[in-house]
């Protein structure tokens, strides 16, 4: 699943020319050009990053920052100025920015940034585990897809994370029970297949045609690597 950038630049031609290089980097680019629509874009689509510009017509740049930062607090921002000054980049800093890059810029600097930006917003919401359209938040213990929450069970939910925390691994029905049941778990490994199998029928649209748990013949189960 792709990124979703959301671009708040009033200049058109800037705008055209950010989101071609973004989206050949793989980003999936929203637009605005004013304050106003950035903010109604921004808390309806909840991007992972928000270029900003500081000088928009209505509310400008600044106030956009302070606004998302309260709706949208997990949600990077990346102030876009043609203002050099040291004091501009403080105050966009002090308003909840996460980074500043000045007009003119270079697009590979700009998207250097975002994904180092992305990184460290990964890295530093280790309680939530997003793949593809699933969110899995380990201290309330729920499980949402496209922001609906699914009901599981206490065992359903940690095979879940145990997946997602693991994407794109394989493991053996062996390794499933002795991660989820314990060790000391004495039975037959069929319980593995049945939760799956009631796992399925709860996170995939199609639990024949499996899209997200796949079956690993000769080995087990993974989840489908992003």
């Amino acid at each position: 699943m792709n990124e979703k950038i959301l671009l708040v630049e009033d200049e058109e031609n800037i705008r055209k020319f950010t989101r071609i290089n973004l989206e050949r980097e793989g980003f999936e680019v929203l637009e605005a050009e004013t304050g106003e629509k950035g903010v109604e874009i921004a808390e309806m689509e909840n991007p992972t990053v928000v270029i900003l510009d500081i000088m928009l017509p209505g509310i400008d740049g600044y106030e956009v920052c302070s606004i998302l930062r309260k709706s949208i607090p997990n949600t990077g921002i990346i102030m876009l100025t043609a203002k050099t000054q040291e004091d501009d980049k403080i105050f966009g800093l002090e308003k909840g920015a996460d980074d500043y890059l000045a007009k003119p810029f270079n697009p590979k600097e700009l998207i250097l940034r975002i994904k180092s930006l992305i990184r460290r917003l990964k890295d530093s919401d280790t309680s939530i585990i997003k793949r593809g359209p699933f969110e899995l938040d380990l201290n309330a213990k729920t499980l949402k897809k496209n922001d609906v929450f699914i009901d599981l069970t206490p065992t359903e939910l940690s095979i879940v994370t145990l997946f997602m925390g693991n994407p794109g691994r394989a493991f053996s029905r062996s390794e499933l029970l002795d991660k989820n049941w314990g060790a000391d778990y004495i039975g037959e490994t069929k319980i593995v297949d049945v939760n799956i199998r009631r796992l399925r029928s709860k996170i995939e649209d199609n639990p024949g045609k499996p899209e997200y748990l796949e079956t690993v013949w000769g080995t087990g189960y993974r989840w489908k690597k992003d």
